[in-house]
């Protein structure tokens, strides 16, 4: 029996106020025309759970088509180019702890450029630092008395950074541990000072999560801290959206469909897609459905399950030009003051010089946590500005112009507690799969954990059909044969179907 899931076509999540085509020339886009294809598998979505999928099913040797709305891969995580300045769709940070990122990137080829250990934060009228103590120990040491914190916090803060950096880095237990709380009630329970966890902890771990009421689970706090513990966080000398190019870059060219929307979901035993236009592509072994959670929620209604009940995160990127960089470390720059919209800056050429052009070298990222209250790009950067004048001086910010505004509705999905963020299944209906960080934690990680436990769900259900059909047709040629060793009678009745449900109901597919 197959389901015929149409939804209404939706608007893009993020939202940017000068568009900029950015199309990989190797990759081809869909006909316009109505007409009917078929695939092995199909992918919808180019984000990095979409191209984790396809890199495994690749690995597999099982062929596939991977269609994307866009104009490129990446999804959320993508690099534009304007004025000769990379600007990531959003400020995003690579961490080289994560534990499927380092199975499945090549890291040496990203040309990865780090941050400095450790942030400076605004506070009282000036910038405070916060180092890593074993990193930075003299920086950690010099910093012993500033305002962001007692010294108890940063001894206490020194005792779970060692913690951290002995206990092995296992995603699935971190992920899965008990019990779980909020990560602002989880701070308190460790000791941890109203002071320090306002002015350092709640806009830090806010430009991870986009959650300044810190209501996000402790797993994902306890994940994300080993993995700063135990690696860099880095940018890519290419920008952010190097990462999925290099992922597109191992996959068949003919692979990749761009421009390329789905409009619905046929699942069943002959499971299939429709995209704008009418143009069917039906699917042999299934379709893995690797898209943000608003649009899964529409192209999978029925089996969601109404996932999104609570509103996802949403984050406001503000890209400005500047002659120079008001601080020159590679370092981010939090607001603890608990004043104003900004959140965290940084100065991307700072930490990768190729985010900018030769002939004006700074580039200034300033984010927001939510989605602007509606107000407009200009009076948004207007209101940066004067913040950052206070931070910086009006002469240092007084020349830098708005390049671009990204405002991202669904940055991240919320994912407060209680969560299951190892152990949702794949397979949501007959030869339909889900993945993305919404199906897995809120990380990149998240997402290609995600996009490589569909491959391997639609690998087992392919091996085991496969198995199934094996035996079957041994079974037939004994007895066409008459080589069976067991008398006709002593097989059940319709036996070829019982083995074939015996097989598949081993496997988890009755």
């Amino acid at each position: 029996m197959t389901n015929i899931i149409s939804p209404p076509i939706p608007s893009s999540s993020v939202l940017i106020s000068t568009p900029s085509r950015r199309i990989l020339p190797r990759l081809r886009t869909s006909a316009a025309s109505a007409s009917s294809t078929s695939a092995a598998a199909i992918i919808v979505g180019g984000g990095l759970a979409g191209l984790a999928a396809a890199a495994h099913l690749q690995s597999a040797n099982l062929p596939f088509v991977l269609l994307e709305s866009s104009d490129g891969v990446g999804g959320r995580v993508r690099t534009d180019t304007v004025d000769g300045f990379l600007l990531d769709r959003g400020f995003q940070i690579l961490l080289t702890a994560y534990p499927e990122a380092r199975r499945l990137l090549n890291f040496p080829s990203l040309d990865l450029r780090p941050f400095y250990p450790g942030a400076l934060v605004f506070h009282s009228g000036r910038l405070h630092r916060v180092a890593d103590p074993f990193r930075r120990p003299l920086d950690a040491l010099s910093s012993l008395l500033n305002p962001i914190g007692s010294p108890t916090d940063k001894l206490l803060v020194g005792i779970h950074r060692l913690r951290a950096a002995v206990t092995p880095l296992s995603a699935p237990t971190i992920l899965s541990s008990v019990p779980e709380t909020s990560i602002s009630h989880h701070l308190r329970a460790l000791g941890f000072s109203p002071t320090i966890i306002n002015r350092f902890f709640r806009p830090f771990l806010a430009g991870i999560f986009f959650d300044s009421d810190l209501s996000t689970t402790s797993r994902l706090f306890d994940f994300v801290f080993q993995c700063l513990a135990a690696g860099d966080n880095v940018l890519p000398a290419r920008g952010i959206g190097a990462i999925p190019d290099q992922l597109a870059s191992i996959l068949p060219p003919s692979s990749i469909r761009l421009n390329s929307k789905v409009v619905s979901v046929i699942a069943g035993e002959s499971p299939a897609v429709v995209i704008v236009g009418g143009e069917v592509v039906s699917a042999d072994l299934g379709v893995i459905v690797a898209v943000d959670q608003p649009e899964a929620e529409r192209l999978l209604p029925h089996y969601m399950n109404g996932s999104s009940r609570k509103p996802p995160r949403s984050t406001v990127c503000l890209y400005f030009a500047a002659d120079r960089a008001a601080v020159r470390e590679p370092v981010l720059m939090l607001n603890g003051s608990g004043v104003g919209i900004v959140n965290n800056m940084c100065f991307p050429t700072s930490v990768a010089p190729s985010y900018g052009p030769a002939s004006r070298p700074a580039l200034v990222s300033v984010s927001l946590v939510g989605d602007g209250d509606g107000r407009s790009d200009e009076n948004l950067a207007a209101q940066v500005v004067r913040e950052l004048a206070g931070w910086f001086g009006p002469e240092e910010v007084g020349s830098w112009r708005l390049l671009r505004t990204y405002r991202i509705r669904f940055a991240q999905p919320e994912q407060t507690p209680p969560t299951e963020l190892t152990g949702k299944e794949a397979r949501v209906a007959d030869r339909v799969y889900v993945c993305g960080d919404h199906w897995s934690s809120a990380t990149f990680d998240g997402a290609l954990v995600s996009g490589r436990r569909a491959a391997e769900a639609l690998i087992r259900r392919n091996y085991c059909v496969r198995a199934a059909q094996h035996v079957i047709f041994s079974v037939a040629s004994c007895r066409a044969t008459r080589c069976m060793r067991v008398p006709h009678s002593a097989l059940p009745t319709n036996g070829e179907v019982f083995l074939r449900r015996l097989l598949l109901c081993l496997a988890g597919y009755r």
